[in-house]
């Protein structure tokens, strides 16, 4: 373990001089008050390993061939960019897998047809036109909610209170001009008027999940369309037939993407050798930062450090170069080595250089 601490230099002694004749202070005072101890955070160093800020080893979900490789090692990648496909394997011919998937295919298409068909019957309300199923959906529930939160407080008392008994032509709404003002015995035309704001839009909303539900059918019948179709067109492709020796299963496909912007540091695939699902197969690396991970930081030592803590690092394969950098992370866990209580902290380099290989021995010195 190579973190250590300095020892502290200049021991501050006090002596006492009693006595009247040498001028000395009265034996009832007493001597000045210690110093308080501070941490000295100048020696404590670690040893640690430079890291990437963020990297993913991939690893394909299901068992299968490799079909496609879009990417080589050591090249770059986007967000989401597509790395392989992998495409699972079984007991079937390729022959019964092709009649299979083209079988699919019709049944797709034939569902696509029939969502078609209860859309197009569906009667869509004229207070529709204009939106979107979804947008119906949403304009709906905001107007139940709002009507029943005002007929609230006269959800509780009697449904009987509600019907119109005693009609009133002549008389009007203060605030709704030319609309009848009816007697309800409990309650007066306004409550009358929310039961029916509440009702209106219960209606409406209903209608409008009946239709969202519809489009969506159509949409994921579209999309089996699609799913279908590219597993078809990949059976019949003479050229992976012959890469096939004649077998091949297409129940399941896989892609490997990459999950951020990087750098594939490792590519363990080969376009028609087997994958297995559950190992890793390729690593992304973001390299536009870096960490040290350290190991080694004794427990007398780890309480004095804190995350943002400045720090400075050195490498020893760049020894001539130092790093400042800060805490990120200080771990809660510990491993006993051997006996010695130790804890994992990470630290945020605060630069770069071309010379930074993953890998490289780090020296960190914690700074106060």
């Amino acid at each position: 373990m190579k973190a250590h601490r300095l020892a502290w230099i200049g021991l501050v002694s006090l002596v006492l001089v009693a006595g009247a004749g040498c001028g000395g202070m009265p034996a009832s005072q007493t001597g000045p008050t210690p110093l308080p101890v501070v941490a000295d955070l100048a020696g404590i160093t670690a040893e640690g390993r430079l890291e990437p800020a963020r990297f993913v080893s991939l690893a394909p979900t299901i068992n299968g061939l490799v079909s496609e490789l879009f990417v080589h090692e050591g090249e770059q990648v986007q967000a989401g960019q597509l790395i392989a496909r992998i495409d699972g394997a079984n007991a079937r011919t390729l022959q019964a897998a092709q009649a299979s998937i083209a079988l699919e295919l019709s049944s797709a298409h034939q569902a696509v047809r029939s969502a078609q068909n209860e859309l197009d019957a569906y009667p869509l309300p004229r207070i529709f036109v204009g939106l979107t199923a979804e947008q119906a959906a949403r304009t709906w529930l905001k107007e139940l909610d709002a009507a029943s939160e005002a007929f609230a407080p006269y959800a509780d008392s009697s449904r009987k209170g509600l019907k119109p008994r005693n009609a009133f032509p002549n008389l009007v709404y203060p605030s709704l001009p030319g609309r009848v003002l009816y007697d309800t015995g409990e309650y007066d035309g306004l409550a009358l008027e929310y039961k029916k704001r509440v009702d209106v839009a219960r209606t409406n909303y209903t209608k409008a999940v009946q239709w969202l539900q519809l489009d969506s059918a159509l949409e994921a019948a579209k999309a089996r369309v699609s799913d279908a179709q590219r597993r078809y067109d990949r059976l019949n492709d003479q050229a992976l037939v012959y890469a096939s020796a004649g077998t091949l299963a297409a129940l399941a496909t896989a892609e490997i993407r990459a999950p951020f912007s990087g750098t594939v540091t490792q590519l363990n695939l080969e376009v028609g050798e087997a994958a297995r699902a559950g190992i890793a197969a390729v690593t992304v690396a973001d390299f536009s930062g870096w960490i040290v991970k350290t190991t080694d930081l004794a427990e007398i030592d780890v309480v004095s450090i804190r995350e943002g803590m400045p720090v400075r690092v050195v490498l020893d394969a760049l020894p001539g170069t130092e790093f400042s950098g800060s805490v990120l992370h200080v771990d809660l866990g510990y491993t006993d080595r051997q006996g010695d209580i130790v804890y994992p902290v990470d630290v945020l380099l605060g630069g770069s250089s071309s010379g930074l290989r993953w890998g490289m021995t780090a020296e960190v010195t914690f700074e106060e």
